[in-house]
């Protein structure tokens, strides 16, 4: 059982919802980020999801555009991200890590490279939010093929007629998306997303995760309680850029678990 699948069935078996936590690899520097990443589990995070700094990061909004920028100044790289996930590893073998980013820089350092080294970091699932179903071949598929999931995103947009497809090879989790837009860039509302989510479970066995549009500890018990669990990415973000330390970071992350496992 991969490590997703074994922290869902415990969660499920506990009758709790899961938290996830995205945070961006090496922002605003490498050793105080893997510092945050090693304080996540202890903070309450289930599944960890690690951004990959990129150039041109399309679906993030502004706050996670600008953490991007600030790794990649600080000289992160795909490689260096690999390495974070690796030096968590060495003290913590349980807590899923999700990689999330974009195709671009998988395909420079080129795919059967990439998983093999991904697989070796303890990486265990991909979000590649810019990968369509269509090109399956391109990465999801060779993916699977070495034990890593594939997770996709499903979106307000998402009707009945595209869902079936979007469902294809998803593995893992599926992560809906609350709003049509960016990260960060309007508050989730429970009453819309759950009959969203509710569609969604129809055409898949796998939780639903849903993520942007959460900022607070009651907006996280409200989602997840219309959910499997909810994501907050873009205000732990906003947390370490506002210049709070990484002990004050994981305490507001600990806030945002205790909502949204209280669901």
């Amino acid at each position: 059982m991969s490590r997703i699948d074994a922290t869902f069935a415990r969660l499920r078996a506990e009758n709790r919802k899961a938290f996830v936590a995205y945070v961006m690899a090496g922002d605003p520097d490498f050793d105080s980020s893997l510092d945050l990443v090693r304080g996540l589990p202890g903070a309450g995070v289930d599944v960890i999801e690690l951004g990959q700094a990129f150039t041109d990061p399309m679906a993030d909004g502004p706050t996670i555009q600008v953490a991007g920028q600030r790794a990649l100044e600080a000289g992160m790289t795909l490689t260096r991200t690999l390495e974070l996930a690796r030096r968590f590893r060495q003290d913590d073998d349980t807590t899923p890590i999700v990689l999330m980013g974009y195709y671009n820089p998988i395909y420079i350092y080129g795919v059967e490279a990439f998983l093999k080294d991904a697989q070796a970091a303890g990486i265990d699932g991909l979000i590649v939010v810019d990968l369509p179903p269509e090109e399956d071949e391109e990465l999801c598929l060779p993916a699977r093929a070495a034990g890593l999931d594939f997770i996709r995103l499903a979106t307000p947009t998402t009707d009945d007629a595209r869902l079936p497809k979007v469902m294809q090879n998803t593995s893992g989790f599926v992560y809906y998306v609350s709003i049509t837009g960016i990260t960060g860039a309007a508050a989730a509302d429970a009453a819309d997303v759950g009959p969203e989510v509710a569609r969604i479970k129809a055409a898949t066995d796998l939780p639903v995760i849903v993520g942007f549009g959460i900022r607070t500890p009651d907006t996280a018990r409200q989602i997840a309680g219309v959910a499997d669990g909810c994501v907050v990415g873009s205000a732990i973000v906003a947390e370490r850029a506002s210049g709070r330390t990484v002990d004050e970071t994981l305490a507001f992350v600990r806030g945002l678990a205790e909502g949204a496992h209280s669901a």
